[in-house]
Parts: structure tokens; sequence; C-alpha cells
């Protein structure tokens, strides 16, 4: 059944040291009982070759299954399948999966038993006993300290009641945490008076979390019904759907964006979700909820008029004489009948990809929110969308426009602009300085960015709440500090220069200039070669790609104070020496180096004090990591791939220091360097 913990195991096995330096390639695909074959490909192309769905739009259905085997074959690969449901599935994707006779495996879970579908014989997860039920309860909410005595019975009857299934122990946990000790006798009685058994049983337990839960955050998790069962759901733009639906509360001293993350952040400490990819530097980047509890937030977001999902007209023509505002969620595209729903708030085509749905779409004026998923839209399409003056949040996917049409300064309100496109660079009106509102404008892909007009800035509104932004900038036409300007809130910015095709590659004496941004933490800069950097001190994660810049130059970066995140991607340094002489970088925990070409690299022991995870990709001339890290005692991990065995030997020389000072935690990923190991 579900909560047993299937996936939670796979989950361990999958990303366990052996298994990654084992195999050359591992991809993760959640089937769920409702898939596409496409949607299933695309899945695992996706997680081998880490490109955006995006990308496979133009690809048919055999021809993705032509790649995926050609990925796959002559490789050692591990391959889940997450909640399989019929061998229908399975049938079709073993045609793409060769067998090379080389080791390769294929790890499936699911609710059903007979599937008969040829492997070895499953592995069958029991309940926790009441005394394992205990323990985990104990440890989820005291930690190495245990329960107290005077807890002890009231939380060991709880324990009992929650009938040894490990995901009803931690939303228990999740309740308990929230709640006054002097109240636990309470939750006891209401979870003790449930009598019945399984899936039901467990929806008692979520409605008394749900029950539990501050009035703010019961929009924010019921949200989670309008994706797919089991979807990875990347938090930026989670939070920046809540805050367009008016969800997340105004705290003065506090960005919006902050208050969303510190809702996110409870609703994770509650164990209603659960962090399915962290980020550089340990926080959430992609989340998602239990198919349970997925469930849950479905029924209870129906029973209370907040969310309607939509898969066939059926559902629709329920809803037609409905007056009260709500959102829906339409997993079919094709209901033209979108237009009889006159009062509609939001609405959400969260589907992987797909035919362009009817106009009649547009029928009701008061959208606030409109994701339209990765569905192309032309031009026609676009000029109707500008129409919904009351949209805070457009997610749409364009195909043949490289420039933005004046008209959508009718969105007044616009917060979110989100584009998905094959363009480099999303040419942006005059008109769009009148948006004062707008907060975030980014693409899904940091190849391309919008450009801004440049005539008459000087007597251009600011946009005073803008946060993030991808720019695509011609830096030698000196526009980019003067847009800078006109940007005071710009917290994350990434950049990407723009090449007219007539002008050839040149070498610059130019600096571009980013010091004056204040409020700036997280800058990402492509294609710069040729200039130098000026940046603010208050930066904190910085990614450079394809700038070419010499080695010297980087102990520039090594004095900023705040900055925790490094990443030098693609040539952005060139040379074949790295030598820190000085101090620098005591801030840095995380260090990135990818595809670089350089060979030596050394660094004093007045640098990296607090590092607390390496990655070193596809360095091929690089001769050693530096031996002084083997002295810092922050040093979590280090990750190597695709570097020479002179790399490899100096990370276990690391280990062996870190072993020495009675430091034994150090975990070590090697792949693809010759005979990978790991510990």
């Amino acid at each position: 059944m579900l909560g047993l913990g299937k996936t939670t195991l796979a989950s361990r096995v999958y990303s366990s040291s052996p298994v990654i330096s084992h195999f050359h390639i591992r991809a993760w695909c959640t089937v769920s009982q409702i898939y596409s074959r496409y949607n299933l490909l695309v899945q695992i192309l996706c997680g081998i070759c880490s490109r955006h769905p995006v990308k496979y739009l133009e690809v048919d259905e055999d021809d993705l299954a032509l790649e995926l085997k050609r990925v796959l074959i002559k490789t050692k690969y591990l391959l889940v399948l997450d909640d399989l449901w019929d061998v229908e599935a399975w049938n079709f994707l073993k045609n793409s999966l060769p067998n090379d006779a080389n080791r390769s495996r294929i790890l499936i879970t699911s609710r059903l038993q007979n599937l008969s579908l040829g492997f070895s014989e499953a592995h069958h997860l029991r309940h926790l006993t009441d005394e394992e039920s205990w323990q985990l309860l104990q440890k989820k909410l005291f930690g190495k300290d245990g329960c107290p005595p005077s807890l002890s019975g009231v939380g060991f009857q709880m324990a009992k009641s929650c009938r040894g299934l490990p995901l009803t122990v931690i939303h228990v946990a999740g309740i308990l945490a929230t709640t006054a000790q002097n109240c636990w006798e309470g939750v006891a009685s209401r979870l003790s008076s449930s009598v019945v058994l399984d899936d039901e049983y467990f929806m008692k337990t979520l409605d008394l979390s749900y029950s539990h839960l501050p009035d703010d955050l019961k929009p924010c998790l019921l949200y989670f019904g309008a994706f797919q069962v089991d979807e990875y759901v990347f938090v930026r733009r989670l939070l920046w759907l809540w805050i367009s639906e008016g969800f997340v509360r105004a705290t003065e001293g506090t960005s919006l964006e902050d208050v969303a993350e510190g809702y996110l952040k409870d609703l994770i400490d509650r164990s209603l979700v659960m962090v399915s990819k962290q980020g550089t530097t340990g926080g959430a980047k992609a989340c998602r909820i239990h198919a349970l509890v997925h469930k849950f937030c479905v029924i209870k977001a129906k029973e209370e008029n907040f969310l309607h999902i939509i898969h066939s007209g059926k559902d629709l023509s329920s809803l037609t004489g409905l007056r009260k505002p709500y959102r829906v969620c339409d997993q079919n595209v094709r209901n033209s009948k979108i237009s009889e729903l006159p009062n509609l708030r939001s609405l959400l085509l969260f589907k992987k990809s797909g035919l362009m749905p009817k106009r009649e779409y547009l029928g009701s004026k008061l959208l606030r929110v409109l994701d339209l998923g990765n569905l192309v839209f032309d031009a026609h399409f676009l000029m109707e969308v500008v129409l919904l003056v009351h949209l805070r949040y457009l997610a749409l996917h364009i195909g043949g426009i490289e420039s933005i049409p004046s008209a959508i300064a009718n969105l007044s309100r616009l917060q979110t602009f989100l584009v998905r496109g094959s363009s480099w660079k999303y040419l942006l009106p005059e008109a769009i300085w009148n948006i004062k509102t707008l907060r975030h404008l980014c693409t899904t892909s940091s190849s391309c960015g919008f450009t801004f007009p440049v005539e008459n800035l000087e007597v251009s509104p600011d946009l005073v709440h803008l946060d993030s932004l991808n720019l695509a900038i011609d830096p030698s036409s000196q526009s980019l500090e003067n847009i800078l300007r006109k940007l005071p809130s710009i917290r994350r910015l990434k950049c990407r220069r723009v090449r007219p095709s007539e002008e050839p590659t040149r070498t610059s004496d130019g600096t571009l200039v980013f010091d004056n941004l204040s409020r700036l933490k997280s800058l990402s800069l492509h294609f710069f070669d040729g200039y130098g950097f000026k940046f603010p001190s208050n930066l904190k994660k910085l990614t450079l790609s394809y700038n070419q810049q010499p080695w010297s130059e980087i102990s520039t970066i090594g004095k900023l104070p705040n900055l925790e995140v490094l990443k030098l991607l693609h040539d952005s340094f060139v040379g074949e020496e790295w030598e820190m002489k000085e101090e620098g970088f005591l801030a840095l925990r995380v260090l990135k180096l990818i595809d670089l070409h350089f060979r030596s690299w050394t660094a004093s022991s007045e640098s990296f004090r607090r590092l607390e995870k390496l990655v070193v990709h596809e360095c091929q001339k690089l001769e050693e990591v530096p031996s002084y890290l083997g002295e810092c005692a922050t040093l979590e991990m280090i990750e190597v791939k695709g570097c020479g065995e002179s790399v490899v030997s100096s990370v276990k020389q690391i280990q062996q220091e870190q072993m020495d000072m009675g430091i034994a935690d150090l975990k070590i990923i090697i792949e693809n360097c010759g005979d990978a190991w790991s510990t």
C-alpha cells in the first residue's frame, strides 16, 4: 500500500555512492496510473541528458524511443520506474532498453503484487511494529534526545494508532511539532477514534493535519492538487504562483518571495511536502507531495470550491452552474467550453506538451493566473492574451516570435511573465517600463533572455519591484549600466551576451559594472569574453561560463565577502594555471568547476576556509585537487566526474588527511574516471 516507503527505499538506493559510481547513466521515471508514452520517454531522456522538455517538443514518439535506445546502448545504466501500475507501460518501454549483458539494472516500485514482468522476486515492505513506530515518531520529534517521560505514554499511544504505516507516523509528527505538549491528549483521542483502515484512515489523519495548519498555509497546500501525481514542482515557479494568487501575506521589511519561501519551509517541516531536489546550499530547488497527500488535496480543494481538475467534458459540465470564483486545472486540453466559466480566476494547463487549444479558453476576462505549460502559441493568440487586463501571472510557450507586442502594457497588474521558446532573445517593447507591478521577467532557458529597449531610458519609470530577470544584451551598446539603474530591487540576474550576426567576435577592454546593485544576491554571466566585471559585495551566488577570462582575474571574485556559491563553467577562465597566493573565498560553501582546461591548481591555507562541497566535472587536463583542502574541517563532499586518475589519487589523499584529523564523514563520489570507486 501507499506510505510503506517503497519510493523512499528506491531513492536511497538510487542516490547511494556505490550505485552512482557503478553505473554510467542513471534515470528516474515516475509512471503512475495516468501516463502517456510520449511523456515517459521525455521524462527519461531529460533525466539522462539534463535537457528541458521543451527541447523535445517537435520530436515524435517513435523518434524519442530510438533516441533513448541510442543513448543507452553499450552503457551500464540504472533505470528506476516508480509507481508502475500495469504491464503495458513496461512492454512499451522495454523495447527502448538495450540489454548488453553489462550489468545494467531496472528497479521498479509498484502497489500491485501480481505484475508479471519477468523480473526477479519482488521485495515486499512490511508494516512497522508498534515499537518501531514509536522509535520513528520520537526520532522525528526529538532527534537523539528522546521523548520526555511525561509524554511517553500518550506518545506511544499515538504511534500505535498509526498502524505501522511510516507515512502516517511522519504526518502525526508534523502535527505534534506545532501542537503544545499539554494538548497532545486531544490529538491522540482524535486519532484513536478512527476505526477505518488503509487509505481512508490516512485521509482522516491528513484532515487532522490540515485543520492544524495556519489559514495562510491551507491554500498553499491545496494548490499542489493542480500538479500531476508525483510531479516534481520547481520551487521558484510554485512560489511565484502563490504570490500571484494572493496567498502570501505582505510582511514589512521582508520580500514576498522570502515570505512564500517561509510558507514552503513550514509545510516541509510539517512533513506535508517533500524536498525532491536540493539547491546548491541545501534549500529546496524542487518539491513534491506524496500520492495520498495529492489525493487529499484534490478532494479537499473540490469540496471547498478552491480548485477543480478537468479530465473530460463531463468534468467541465458539472462546473458551469457554479457562480463563485474558482480555479481550473485542465489536464485534457480539449475543453473549449472553458468560455462558459465567466468567473474563472485561474487557468492552469499543466500538460507536458500538445496542440494549441482553441481560443475560447480566454472567455473569462477575470483571469489572474494563466499558465499554458508547453503548448505552443502564435502571435495571434498572444495578442488575445494581452486583453486579459487582470492577469498577474502569465506563462506560455511562443513560437516564431522574437518581439513582444507593445500591447502587453495592457497587463498593468502583471507580476510574473515566464516565456518558453526556442528563440535566443525576446525584444521587449518600450511600454514594458509602464508595468510597474512586474516582479519576474524570466525564460526557462539560460541560453535566451529578454532585450530591453534603450530609447528614452532617462524618462522611463523604474521597475522598482523587479526581483528576477533573464537579460540578453549587447554590452558594446553601453546600455547595460543604464538599464540596471532602472532596476533597484533586482535580486536574481542572468545575463547573456547578444552578438549581432554581422559583427565578428572581438576583444574589448570594457568593464561591466554590477556593483551598484545593492540587493543583488545571484548573478549569472554568459559569453562575455573580453570583458571585465565589477561585482557587488552583497553577492551570494555567481555563475560564469564562456567568458574566457585569465585566471589572474579570479582574485577579484575571491575577495567578495558574502559569496557562498561559485560555479565556473565551460571556459569561464582560460590558462594553464590557477594559483592562489593570498587569502580568498572565505565565505564560500560550494565550488563547481565544469569543463575547464587548466592543468595546475594550487591554493594557500588562507583560502576556502568554509568550503563544504567541491564538484569537479570534465576537467580532463587537471593534474590534482589542492592538498590543502584536506585541512578544511568544514568539507562534506567531493564529487569528481570525467577527470584523470591523478585527480582521483589527490582526492583519496584528501580523504586520508581528513581521517587523520579524526573526520570520517567526508563523502566522495567518483564517476567515469577510469576505475570508478566510492566510499
